[in-house]
């Protein structure tokens, strides 16, 4: 489950139009949904936000796994 500092940290992001954020968790940088839409296709990498429906998630070549957090 995302933190909800994670989560805050996602929407003010997308709110002033940025690719990503620093997840306040892990210090990993995430692309926000806000940058995965521009990109106009999903890519198939599982990314954490990501706005495409499972569909096209799958025929991007996304692995059959469950969404983030990724199991140990």
């Amino acid at each position: 489950m995302i933190s909800k500092k994670a989560l805050a940290a996602h929407q003010a992001a997308c709110e002033a139009n940025e690719s990503g954020y620093i997840d306040p968790d892990s210090g990993y940088f995430v692309m926000t949904s806000y940058h995965l839409r521009a990109r106009k296709e999903c890519c198939g990498n599982g990314c954490r936000h990501c706005p495409w429906s499972r569909e096209e998630q799958k025929a991007a070549g996304r692995p059959n796994t469950p969404f983030y957090p990724w199991p140990e």
